[in-house]
């Protein structure tokens, strides 16, 4: 069993909305499993602490769920175009698992929300890209012969499946495909590299 962990960031929902189509991409390749974490906010006044449970969606992720999972899907909101500060904060917390080389080998990708067309989607995915190659992960991408990344006129880019959200405009097809391939293509990869550990 492939173990993939989908932690994300989501203020408003819509990177939330991304990570469980991940999920439904991950679940549907047999021996593939999904795990649903995300992470606190992180208060711009002084440090606070969360509750452990929070009132809603997926629970917050712990250094062992990073440990213990064969690949992982990492998302954020495009925050000026970079990951979201609590996203950061807590990946800025996992030296230790640096140190031991925990992740090193694993597949990993990355999927982020923007508000407009233009609004940092790939630096946003490139950004998120970095802590992960510093953790020795094999990073995966979208190819393009996903034929909903040659179609799309929203989101969706090679580094990873992206949406614009704005009030009046829903989730893609074409969005909605490049995650579900995404969830997929993990699950995938997690399997094969763990079969030849």
């Amino acid at each position: 069993m492939a173990k993939i962990l989908i932690l994300y960031y989501s203020r408003d929902g819509a990177t939330a909305e991304m990570a469980n189509l991940i999920a439904r991409g991950v679940e549907s390749v047999k021996g593939a499993e999904a795990v649903l974490r995300t992470v606190p906010e992180v208060s711009a006044v002084c440090e606070k602490t969360a509750d452990t449970i929070p009132s809603e969606g997926a629970v917050y992720a712990s250094l062992d769920d990073l440990k213990n999972c064969d690949g992982l899907a990492l998302g954020s909101p495009t925050r000026f175009g970079n990951m979201a500060a609590s996203l950061k904060y807590f990946l800025d917390n996992s030296t230790q698992l640096w140190f031991s080389g925990a992740l090193s080998g694993k597949p990993a990708g990355v999927f982020t929300a923007t508000g407009s067309m233009h609004g940092g989607q790939e630096t946003t995915l490139i950004s998120m890209m970095l802590p992960l190659m510093h953790h020795g992960m094999v990073i995966l991408g979208l190819p393009y012969s996903e034929n909903a990344l040659r179609e799309t006129t929203s989101g969706g880019t090679p580094y990873g499946p992206s949406r614009v959200t704005t009030e009046d405009s829903p989730i893609s097809a074409q969005e909605k495909a490049l995650c579900l391939a995404f969830g997929v293509r993990l699950a995938k990869t997690a399997l094969m590299l763990k079969q030849e550990a």
